[in-house]
Order: C-alpha cells, then sequence, then structure tokens
C-alpha cells in the first residue's frame, strides 16, 4: 500500500546531549508519545508511525497504542533513519517530525504541507517563526532568510541577516525541524555526500540548497519546544498544562453560554 502522506518520528534512545529522552515522562507520558498524539490530530497525514533504534522504545510505544517499527542503530541523523522507513513504506511525501519536539500541533503539519498543495514541483519544506533581535544572536537557534517567494536562501547558527546600520530594522527568522520530502528528493539527498556548508555549521538541510535542490519555507503561528536539557522538559510541562487550562476553560464557556 502506498500512502500520499507518511508521517515518521524518529527516536533515538540514547542520543548525545541527552539520554534517554524519548523515553522522558512529560506529564505522565513518554515525550515521543506526545508527539505522536499531537501530530495524528494533523488531517493531512494518511499514516504515522516512530522509527526507533530500541526494542525498548518500540516496547514502550506498543503498549501505549503507537505504531513502531524497529531500525539501523548506526544512523546519523533522523534523515537517515526516515531513508530506512523509506524503503518499507512506499509514499510520496514523508513528513519528518523530530521525537523531541512534544509540543509540535497539527496546525504546525498542516502548514508544512501547504507547498506541496500549491506548487506540484516543490521538493522539500519547512517551517520559520518570527523571533527577536536577542533571540537571533542565540547560536542554538538555527535561522532562516529566504527570497521574496519563499524559498530558502541560507540557513545558519549565526544571526542572519547582518544589519549594518543601527537605523535600518532587520527581520529574523527561526528554523523549526520539522521537514516534509518528495520521495525523490529525499532519495536524492540520502545518496549525496554532505556538503561543505552542511559540515561547517553542521546544519544537513544546507546540502540539499549547496546541491540546488530548493526548499519551501512557510511561517507557522507559533513556535515549539523543542527538549534537550531538563530544563526544556519544565517550559513544555508548563506549556502543556496552561494548554490545558485554556482548552478547560474553552469547554466550560461553550457549556455555560
Amino acid at each position: 500500500m502506498t500512502h500520499r502522506v507518511l508521517g515518521v518520528i524518529p527516536a533515538r534512545l540514547e542520543s548525545k546531549r541527552f539520554p534517554r529522552k524519548v523515553l522522558r515522562p512529560i506529564l505522565g507520558d513518554p515525550m515521543v508519545v506526545w508527539v505522536y498524539r499531537r501530530a495524528r490530530a494533523a488531517k493531512g497525514l494518511d499514516d504515522l508511525l516512530v522509527a526507533t533504534d530500541s526494542e525498548e522504545v518500540a516496547e514502550c510505544c506498543g503498549r501505549l497504542g503507537v505504531p513502531a517499527v524497529i531500525t539501523s542503530r548506526h544512523h546519523h541523523s533522523g534523515t537517515d533513519r526516515l531513508g530506512e522507513v523509506m524503503e518499507r513504506r512506499p509514499a510520496e511525501i514523508y513528513v519528518n517530525i523530530q521525537g523531541d519536539e512534544p509540543t509540535v500541533t497539527a496546525q504546525h503539519i498542516e502548514r508544512l504541507l501547504e507547498p506541496f498543495r500549491e506548487t506540484p514541483e516543490i521538493p522539500v519544506a519547512t517551517l520559520r517563526v518570527a523571533i527577536s533581535e536577542a533571540e537571533a544572536r542565540d547560536p542554538n537557534k538555527v535561522k532562516v532568510v529566504c527570497d521574496g517567494s519563499g524559498r530558502a536562501l541560507y540557513f545558519s547558527r549565526a544571526m542572519i541577516p547582518y544589519s549594518r546600520e543601527a537605523a535600518a530594522k532587520a527581520h529574523y527568522y527561526k528554523h523549526l525541524g520539522l521537514y516534509a520530502y518528495r520521495a525523490a528528493a529525499l532519495k536524492t539527498f540520502l545518496a549525496l555526500p554532505p556538503s561543505p556548508l552542511e559540515e561547517a555549521e553542521k546544519l544537513e538541510q544546507l546540502r540539499f540548497l549547496e546541491n540546488g535542490i530548493p526548499i519551501a519555507v512557510r511561517e507557522a503561528a507559533e513556535d515549539t519546544i523543542a527538549v534537550d536539557t531538563e530544563e526544556d522538559v519544565a517550559r513544555v510541562e508548563a506549556h502543556l498544562r496552561r494548554e490545558r487550562r485554556g482548552a478547560e476553560g474553552a469547554v466550560g464557556h461553550s457549556r455555560t453560554g
């Protein structure tokens, strides 16, 4: 069976910066389960699964009703893991949803898929969100600049664009690590060697740009919270509690209105 749009959540157990984080409980449920449940609400996905290198992660997902497949332990990135899934699960478009982004929303994914509906020749799409100048100075936040048609010109850990004169007000955008690829573009990417700019910035999306493969960038309405530390876990839980209170308040208002 060939799906038009297949969502894949790469979930490596022993990540370097935060080992076992995909199983870190978030308000009682493992982080990767949060990602799956929130992403599954996206109507544009025909199917969604977790791709992991760990039997423990796969078993945990199975107990909680989350489909998972075991992939090699030797992949260097989530995109490489997605490539293995592509060999088993045919699709026209693959959506790469980070396993450490438990605040991802269906709206993020729907926005990500818009370019494929609008422009059939688009091979790759991703998202950006507006940030402040202070945030743009943080090398841990990847910035993106685009041309007038919304295609990426460059991604960098540096502050881009550089405002040469104080009076000139630049606009800064953070790149959100969600990608959608046509199958042919993903195959091409995986067949190419790492590119010089990719190696310098440690940003694999630059491999597309250095090889002349355009990336459509759409602006998201809200940021996500990627989990790399225990402090990030606390931020995510606070965010999810606020969401829950807002939803409960909306239900209460509708009942009394």
